[in-house]
């Protein structure tokens, strides 16, 4: 006896609200990146509490966090810098990090700052592109490197190469 099981594709459209990114979310954001940079995430939401960053989730109906990203309003003068931008790995390229990245420009708007910066990695294409489809214009270069935690648990430096991008906003 032998089954056929065909499959059909079906798109589905769910909403999304942004909201501020809450302590009790960060269970649900390991999908972000190792349980270092989810601790950091939270250092960063005791800054948010401080009012000198912004860090948002977009969030499904069941309000789990599938994007999240932070603007820093020190980071550079006159300028919110977006930073930590992350969405789920099976929700990209559905608009999300759209949405997370206008969300970001508005929160810096209505701080009354009218640019928004940000680096992005030299290997990353696929943000660069994003970024400057957004309006994003390079306008130098930069190094970066933090800590990660890897699989076996030891921590390990990770260095790069960015891209430094500036929009008016």
């Amino acid at each position: 006896m032998s089954t056929h099981h065909e499959t059909a594709e079906t798109a589905v459209t769910l909403p999304v609200h942004v909201r501020d990114l809450l302590p009790a979310d960060l269970p649900a954001c390991a999908w972000s990146g190792s349980a270092t940079h989810v601790r950091h995430v939270g250092h960063e939401l005791t800054r948010a509490a401080a009012g000198e960053v912004d860090y948002l989730a977009v969030c499904t109906p069941a309000d789990l966090p599938v994007a999240i990203g932070g603007v820093d309003y020190r980071a550079s003068e006159g300028a919110g810098t977006l930073w930590q931008l992350a969405v789920m790995p099976a929700l990209q390229s559905c608009g999300l990090g759209t949405l997370l990245v206008r969300a970001a420009e508005q929160r810096i708007r209505d701080r009354g700052l009218r640019r928004a910066e940000l680096a992005v990695e030299e290997d990353n294409p696929r943000a660069r592109a994003l970024y400057e489809r957004l309006g994003y214009r390079a306008y130098g270069r930069a190094p970066d490197a933090w800590d990660e935690e890897a699989a076996d648990g030891s921590i390990r430096r990770h260095e790069t190469m960015c891209v430094l991008l500036r929009k008016s906003l």
